[in-house]
C-alpha cells in the first residue's frame, strides 16, 4: 500500500520539479504540495527525490544581483482587483515543458489576453533562459500595441524575475504582476491552454525536428484562436469574441 502511495506521490513531485525547471529541492516541493492540500513531510519528499535521482540544479539564468530577491518579492498580484473586460487590459504568461518522443526536450512560453483568451505571443526553445520569455513578449508586442497601464501577470518563475524582463516591461509602460507566494492557482487561465495543446497535438505523436514541432504549434495556435470554442467567452473562438466586443 505504501509503495503504491509513494509511486503516486512521486508522480506529483516529478511534475513540480520539472515545472520549476529542475530548480526546486525537497523544501520547495514540500511547500508546493502542502499548498495544494497534500499532507506530506519534508523527509518523505526528500527520500522520494533521492531514491529517484531528482536533484535541484544550480540556476545559471543570470548572475546574482544585489537586491534582486528583495525586488521580486515586492511584486504583488496586481490583477486580483482588475476586471479584464477589455482586450489589452491584462495579459497572462506562463511556461511549460513539452515531452516529445518520450523526452522532456522543449519549453514553450505563451502570452494570452485574459479578456478574450487569445494567444498573442509565444516562443519555443530547448533551453530555459530569459530569451524564451522575451521572445514571447516581443511577438505579443508586434501583434498588439497596448496603452500604458497594461498588467502583465505570471508566476514567480525565474525566467520572469530577471531585471532584463522587468526592464522591458517597464519601458513599454507595462505593469508587472506575479502570483502570491505558494499560490499556483493565481495564474490558472494558462493551464487549460497547455492541457489542450498537449492532449490535442503533442501526446502520442512523434516530431523528429524543431521545425516540425514549431509548425505544429503554429497550426494549433491558429486553430485555438480562430476556431476552438471556449465556454468562458460564450462558446466563441477568441478572435471572434474580440471582434464582438470591439
Amino acid at each position: 500500500m505504501r509503495a503504491t502511495e509513494d509511486e503516486e506521490l512521486y508522480k506529483i513531485i516529478f511534475k513540480l520539479w520539472k515545472r520549476s525547471g529542475e530548480l526546486y529541492d525537497s523544501p520547495e516541493i514540500t511547500e508546493e504540495m502542502r499548498s495544494q492540500g497534500y499532507r506530506i513531510g519534508k523527509k518523505r519528499v526528500a527520500r522520494l527525490m533521492r531514491e529517484n535521482g531528482l536533484k535541484a540544479r544550480v540556476a545559471t539564468l543570470y548572475k546574482a544581483t544585489p537586491g534582486l530577491e528583495a525586488f521580486v518579492t515586492r511584486i504583488p498580484n496586481r490583477q486580483l482587483k482588475v476586471i479584464a473586460d477589455k482586450t489589452d487590459k491584462v495579459w497572462v504568461g506562463d511556461v511549460t515543458y513539452l515531452k516529445v518522443n518520450n523526452e522532456w526536450r522543449y519549453l514553450v512560453a505563451v502570452i494570452m489576453d485574459k479578456c478574450s483568451r487569445k494567444v498573442i505571443g509565444w516562443s519555443l526553445k530547448s533551453t530555459r533562459d530569459s530569451s524564451l520569455t522575451l521572445g514571447a513578449l516581443k511577438q505579443a508586442l508586434r501583434h498588439r500595441k497596448p496603452k500604458a497601464g497594461l498588467i502583465f501577470h505570471s508566476d514567480r518563475g525565474i525566467e520572469y524575475r530577471t531585471f532584463k524582463y522587468s526592464d522591458r516591461l517597464a519601458k513599454r509602460g507595462i505593469i508587472q504582476s506575479m502570483n502570491r507566494p505558494r499560490l499556483m492557482n493565481d495564474n490558472a487561465h494558462m493551464e487549460p491552454f497547455f492541457h489542450n495543446l498537449k492532449a490535442e497535438r503533442i501526446h502520442g505523436n512523434e516530431y523528429r525536428s524543431d521545425e516540425t514541432l514549431r509548425g505544429v504549434i503554429t497550426e494549433y495556435i491558429g486553430f485555438y484562436n480562430n476556431r476552438r470554442l471556449h465556454s468562458s467567452i460564450g462558446y466563441l473562438p477568441p478572435a471572434e469574441y474580440e471582434s464582438s466586443i470591439d
